[in-house]
């Protein structure tokens, strides 16, 4: 089969398209034909090492996993022995490292049914971000109906799915984007859009239950300002300057903020958890949640995806089709 191989970190040049071995499943596995994955800053950080701190978990000279990506979709092609819950035929989606495939193994408790609604594309779009969305939200921000929710960096992967879910949850939403995206950001349901080349959502006099930054180029003091007594700050991203731990950089300090009183600050990465895969993929089929796909690639430009990413202007998300 063919697949985006990764023998080293560095830019996105060192990925090269080669044949390599199709994978057999064991017996709590399904083999899923991929027909499409997406690409995700986590991508970029495990295909370029950085920050440093990444090569704690995938490899500290070289990358463990040879073939990067994590979000597919795909038809199931075979079945374990154990697996009860899918048949060859069914169409999935869900989180598995080595996406940049024609196949992948995967555990069946870690995949849910695509609905017929959505294409491979569009689910294909959905885990990482939406996940992060959804987790980051209603679990870390503690989300409830009536809350005023501010997402910055609302045209983004994430911030696409995060306008929609919070809407979802019965929030008021407020996006930040730039001049070219309002107008997505608006139709995806946000209540008020702030154009940040043209006003400062710090000077807006609105305050905000939670705030769900995917961009973190603010500072604490700034994001504090719009945040209520009560509410909650939830760090998705942030710049990548430290090459040695990158966006994380904040955590820290945000945890030291929260301790000393005031807003509860935190920041967060998404969990491969199937029953939340579940509860998108009920908000895709009652089209809740619509997917924003910008761009799809073929397999072979997985470099060309990456490298677009890295720009840092994408709307919605980047798909690799094979």
């Amino acid at each position: 089969m063919k697949a985006i191989v990764q023998e080293t970190y560095g830019s996105p040049d060192v990925l090269e398209l080669r044949d390599v071995e199709k994978p057999t499943p064991n017996d709590d596995q399904v083999l899923v034909r991929v027909r499409a994955s997406s690409v995700n800053p986590a991508d970029w950080h495990h295909v370029t090492g950085t920050p440093y701190l990444v090569r704690m978990g995938s490899g500290l000279r070289r990358p463990k996993q040879a073939v990067p990506g994590t979000d597919m979709a795909g038809e199931v092609e075979a079945v374990g022995r154990n697996v009860t819950r899918f048949r060859p035929g069914d169409e999935v989606f869900g989180m598995r490292s080595g996406a940049y495939a024609e196949y992948v193994a995967v555990r069946a408790d870690r995949i849910v049914r695509k609905p017929a609604n959505v294409t491979f594309e569009e689910a294909a779009s959905v885990p990482i971000a939406a996940l992060t969305a959804l987790q980051g939200l209603r679990d870390r921000g503690h989300l409830r109906a009536g809350h005023q929710v501010l997402v910055i960096g609302a045209s983004g992967g994430v911030g696409t799915f995060a306008v929609q879910v919070a809407k979802a949850l019965g929030a008021e939403v407020t996006g930040v984007c730039r001049t070219g995206n309002v107008d997505m950001v608006r139709a995806l349901g946000a209540d008020h859009v702030v154009d940040y080349t043209r006003e400062d959502f710090v000077h807006s006099g609105r305050k905000y239950d939670v705030i769900l930054d995917n961009v973190g180029n603010r500072s604490i003091a700034d994001r504090r300002r719009v945040l209520k007594p009560t509410g909650t700050l939830v760090v998705v991203g942030g710049p990548k300057k430290n090459r040695w731990i990158g966006p994380m950089g904040g955590v820290v300090l945000l945890s030291l903020r929260s301790r000393l009183g005031g807003p509860k600050m935190t920041f967060m990465l998404a969990k491969n958890d199937v029953d939340d895969l579940d509860t998108l993929r009920d908000l895709l089929d009652s089209k809740q949640v619509t997917p924003v796909v910008e761009r799809t690639y073929p397999l072979r430009e997985v470099p060309e995806a990456l490298r677009y990413l890295g720009q840092g202007h994408a709307q919605g998300k980047i798909v690799i089709v094979t």
